[in-house]
């Protein structure tokens, strides 16, 4: 490990000085005081008497386990968190003052390894958030066949608020709880980006965690998402958004889900309104425009645009990172002040891509969208999901639906173990074949190809090739395993794709005996 390393680490938050100390304690203590009644606030406030993020997995989890003819004892292992980190780290600010960090991560089912799941940067983090998200990886990963764990992690800060220097001391620090911890490591757990985080948070979690592991062939598969250049994998930022689009392009074309809905199968003759434009919103919408479909509604934080006519993606989403905001883009969209309410405008696909609990029962008759497609996680609470269903709508889960990203970082950690790109090795084997199959069509055809068409037909595959056509048919073999067993046990798609979820985990569990061993 580097001196600088430490030192940088030491001076920003490993060891203040006795009269540091003494600084910090004036600050600290009023500061966590604020921040659980700002908590306190926050859960008063929350939406009726409806249950928690963690409370909700749970429900939906029951009800799909009193069906799914798994033992009970499994099951009961099954929902329960396996384990969970809290860690707490000063830092100081630009005026001299500290601040207590507080960071989380918690590991729901070890049945496989490494355990996966995203580390989020936001205030609304807690132990509940992590441990039902770490809940809902695990079941992620099962119903796409990916073979890790479920897990997850966050920071409880809001990143908009610190300096990328203040962003990298704290994600370096929090990484260095997770090394001594055992909570991180290309065969133990992990990490990838979440809301709030990015490549570049990725990058500094992996340089940390190779400080601490000098000599690790396979550092770099500690996290996903990562820059290209340090490890990534072509696709993955995308990854999310795209397997949105597979997944509701699968959805529409059953004719159940057509019939119930009045849906056309043809997606340009769809609407869609994304609730969120970060990064799986801004993709689902653009994969979805590119395909055919209108996107007539985009919502935000701080306001929402809507139009009839269609909105140009692309040239909204430059407005929008250059403004921070939708309003002044043009004067015909209708701009909704009131967020949320773009959830309530007319469309035919509606998706979710921003936070849970977004649909509940204070707004679910409001709700004229056909499809509900969970880009986010956790997005409708129970009590909404029941309502949707029997109005008549269809709702794709989140653990189906959203499961693109940890698809992709599969592929990019299997890329980090073999240390190879994806195509390197058979792109030119495979233009060559395929070249001389062209010259012997030319040849009996009497008329050869065009340069664009020997192009197209020749052309090898290059690593985004790959990883797209993994994803395309991840999410087409886990929508029709979730269609299966929907018509099987007469249950809606929720439900199906948990109880495929837990037969699959519970198989693993049973076949190996590792129930005996915890």
């Amino acid at each position: 490990m580097s001196s600088l390393f430490l030192k940088n680490l030491t001076a920003a938050a490993v060891r203040p000085s006795i009269a540091k100390k003494q600084a910090l304690n004036r600050v600290i203590l009023p500061s966590l005081a604020s921040r659980f009644l700002t908590t306190a606030a926050t859960q008063a406030a929350c939406h009726d008497d409806e249950p928690s993020f963690l409370q909700s997995v749970e429900k939906y989890y029951d009800a799909a386990a009193q069906i799914s003819e798994v033992k009970p004892h499994t099951l009961a292992h099954l929902r329960a968190v396996d384990s969970v980190l809290r860690v707490t780290f000063p830092i100081e600010k630009e005026n001299g003052e500290y601040e207590v960090i507080e960071g989380y991560r918690a590991q729901h089912s070890r049945h496989r390894l490494p355990v996966k799941g995203g580390i989020r940067f936001s205030e609304e983090v807690d132990l509940q958030e992590v441990e039902a998200l770490a809940s809902l990886m695990t079941y992620k990963c099962a119903v796409v066949d990916v073979p890790f764990g479920g897990a997850k992690g966050g920071i409880k800060i809001d990143p908009k608020k610190y300096t990328p220097d203040q962003l990298e001391r704290i994600t370096r620090r929090y990484t260095m709880e997770l090394c001594q911890k055992k909570f991180i490591g290309p065969g133990i757990d992990v990490p990838a980006p979440d809301v709030g985080t990015g490549p570049r948070e990725m990058a500094w979690i992996m340089d940390t965690y190779s400080q601490f592991n000098v000599g690790e062939v396979n550092a770099a598969g500690c996290v996903t998402g990562k820059p290209l250049s340090l490890g990534g994998v072509r696709g993955r930022n995308e990854a999310t958004g795209l397997g949105v689009y597979y997944g509701i392009r699968e959805f529409i074309s059953y004719p159940e889900v057509q019939q119930k809905t009045g849906v056309s199968g043809d997606m340009s003759k769809n609407t869609v309104v994304v609730q969120g434009f970060g990064n799986v919103g801004y993709f689902a919408a653009k994969f979805f425009e590119e395909n055919g479909a209108k996107i007539v509604g985009i919502g935000e934080r701080d306001c929402s645009i809507y139009d009839p006519n269609g909105l140009n993606v692309e040239e909204l989403h430059k407005y929008y990172r250059a403004n921070g905001t939708f309003k002044g883009y043009s004067s015909t969209a209708q701009i909704l002040e009131n967020s949320s309410q773009i959830l309530e405008t007319e469309c035919d696909i509606l998706i979710p891509a921003a936070l849970e609990r977004q649909i509940g029962l204070r707004n679910v008759n409001n709700v004229k969208a056909k499809i509900i497609g969970e880009g986010a996680n956790g997005p409708v609470t129970p009590a909404a999901h029941d309502i949707l269903e029997k109005s008549g709508k269809v709702v794709v889960p989140d653990l189906l639906l959203n499961a693109g990203g940890v698809t992709v970082s599969y592929f990019e950690w299997l890329k980090n173990l073999s240390h190879v790109r994806f195509g390197r090795m058979n792109k030119k084997w495979d233009e060559r074949a395929r070249a001389k199959v062209v010259a012997l069509v030319e040849k009996n055809a009497g008329r050869p190809l065009t340069e664009a068409e020997r192009k197209a037909i020749v052309h090898g595959a290059e690593e985004a090739d790959l990883v797209y056509s993994g994803l395309e048919d991840t999410m087409i073999q886990a929508c029709q395993e979730t269609r299966q067993t929907a018509e099987l046990k007469k249950v809606d798609f929720r439900s199906a794709a948990y109880i495929n979820a837990i037969q699959k985990i519970a198989a693993v569990y049973e076949g190996s005996g590792m129930l005996f061993m915890h």
